[in-house]
């Protein structure tokens, strides 16, 4: 029997890196480690003046790589037959978009002294929506000059990826934007430090990071051209020859592990480092991605991930997060929808509402369980963090509806994950409704693996059974899944995939009463969506809150 080999996945998330270390034959994980971001508040800096900034200090990820691998390798040693030199590549995702200011080698303006206490000068996290104005200038005009760069985005350009950011910086902090040679994703800054090339011209691009995020798409040479760029600044097209012109899938090498980080981490020399990628999107490789099957990362947010032929319908779909050639799987569509809050919803509610901590989850969600679906008389639109799909709107905030004076606590916690699962519907339904097959729905995360109510909830909202991928950290998996590719060890990813993920035994099936109770209310939310969402509505809303009443009382 072959000796077994390992691959090392590493997962940068809002809050902490972590890194897995799995069996290359079967993704059985043998060993995680987690580091907690020292900066800030849980590792996001903010702003007390403007409740959109949300900044790292790149401090945090050399930190956390050093320590969360080598914790890892450490913990390894306890699987029989182990040692460092059987791991035969390492993948990298990351939160996204998450770009960096560097100079001409690559080396973050946070550590230049005369930036060391300049927000603008750090990572600006994906969770950032400082860039509102400059999204909406980039969207008009994109539709006025080059529509086709918005087609791939779902028509609108977001402030929580790259060019708004950038500009952005530009618009607040000239100084900044001019010591910038070039700007970088966290997704391929990370690689490039452990290949030891941190040259902005030399890196190796994620064409996740570039389709999904800044417009990139190789059937109009990359990225937007400067004639475009220099209508939002003639300095961002100034810009354009320092960042990049190719991008890549995860399934190619980044280059080998230098020899600086293979001592530092205790790896061998030359290991091969894949090309990275956004955490949803190697979350989804974990989870067993493939044709007709979309995988929900459910956390603070959501992200909707699927992947779909070159050659079908699916090259255009309103409204979602992106289509990329290889983001997901090489050879075939990315598709990324998403929620910009979930879990940041329920947290709120029991943090800022209830005053609450941890347990209260637990308590308002076994009185939620004893209620019924419509009991409530609640209904809620799940904005409080603005929409992402399929409106793509950061000024829109939530809305509850339907409150008296005898409602509870639970009850509205309840219709807050009600809510939540009417908007993982209405992306369901835009992806349906422009060809893409969805036949199965696979869940990861902390919320799906811990919370059946709402993986009910979901079910019964959506009319689809609902899985949970058989390894809780989807991510890291697909990275590390991608670090096995990219050194050889499969002829390709969907072999890859094949082999390393799965799903667990247990699947939460709909519940036909409660699926058509939910029918009923999906209907006033798509009312209230479109009324509160979508421009020249001119529904009557003055029989909703009565109806709320009417369900509640047959319930």
């Amino acid at each position: 029997m072959p000796t077994e080999q390992y691959a090392i996945g590493l997962d940068y998330g809002t809050n902490s890196v972590r890194a897995v270390i799995v069996a290359v034959s079967s993704g059985r994980e043998i060993a995680t480690a987690v580091y907690d971001y020292r900066h800030g508040d849980h590792g996001v800096i903010t702003d007390p003046a403007n409740p959109h900034v949300a900044r790292q200090h790149p401090a945090d990820y050399l930190d956390g790589l050093r320590a969360s691998v080598t914790a890892a390798l450490s913990q390894a040693h306890a699987e029989p037959g182990f040692a460092p030199e059987k791991v035969v590549g390492i993948g990298v995702d990351t939160t996204g978009s998450t770009p960096l200011p560097v100079d001409r080698d690559g080396t973050p303006l946070a550590f230049h002294e005369a930036f060391r206490d300049n927000p603008n000068a750090l990572a600006w996290l994906w969770k950032d929506h400082s860039a509102m104005a400059e999204a909406e200038q980039i969207t008009a005009l994109a539709a006025a000059h080059r529509p086709h760069y918005l087609a791939r985005s779902g028509g609108t350009y977001s402030s929580e990826w790259f060019f708004s950011k950038i500009w952005h910086c530009l618009n607040v902090d000239p100084q900044v934007f001019a010591a910038a040679h070039s700007w970088v994703e966290l997704c391929d800054y990370v690689p490039a430090l452990l290949v030891g090339e941190t040259r902005p011209e030399r890196i190796k691009r994620s064409v996740c990071a570039a389709g999904h995020k800044a417009m990139y798409c190789a059937e109009w040479g990359g990225l937007p051209d400067a004639e475009f760029l220099g209508l939002l600044d003639p300095r961002l097209a100034a810009l354009r020859p320092r960042l990049y012109e190719h991008a890549d899938s995860s399934n190619v090498r980044a280059g080998g592990l230098c020899p600086a980080w293979a001592q530092a981490l205790g790896l061998r020399e030359g290991t091969p480092v894949a090309v990275g990628a956004f955490d949803a999107h190697h979350g989804a490789v974990g989870a067993g991605v493939r044709t007709g099957t979309l995988v929900k990362i459910i956390g603070t947010s959501t992200c909707d991930i699927t992947v779909a032929p070159k050659d079908g319908t699916a090259a255009e779909i309103p409204g979602v997060c992106g289509i990329v050639d290889g983001s997901v799987l090489p050879g075939y569509y990315g598709i990324e929808a998403g929620q910009s809050a979930v879990g940041d919803i329920f947290n709120w509610f029991v943090s800022e509402v209830c005053a609450g901590d941890a347990s209260l989850h637990d308590e308002l969600t076994q009185q939620a369980a004893a209620l019924r679906p419509g009991q409530s008389g609640l209904l809620a639109l799940d904005w409080n963090n603005g929409n992402r799909t399929i409106l793509v709107d950061a000024r829109l905030t939530g809305l509850l509806l339907g409150q008296t004076l005898h409602t509870t606590r639970a009850e509205i916690y309840r219709a807050l994950i009600e809510a939540t699962a009417f908007g993982a519907l209405t992306i369901l339904n835009r992806m349906k409704e422009y060809g893409v097959p969805v036949e199965r729905i696979v869940a990861c995360g902390g919320i799906a693996e811990k919370n059946p109510l709402l993986m009910q909830i979901y079910a019964d909202v959506t009319g689809q059974p609902m899985e949970i991928s058989r390894s809780a950290q989807t991510c890291a998996l697909g990275a590390a899944l991608f670090g096995a590719v990219a050194a050889g060890a499969y002829p390709s990813t969907e072999a890859a995939v094949a082999a390393m993920t799965g799903v667990k035994e247990r699947v939460y099936r709909p519940n036909p009463e409660a699926q058509a109770v939910y029918a009923e209310l999906y209907a006033l939310y798509k009312r209230l969506h479109d009324s509160f969402g979508v421009a020249g509505t001119t529904d009557c809303l003055a029989d909703v809150m009565k109806k709320l009443l009417e369900i509640k009382r047959a319930a």
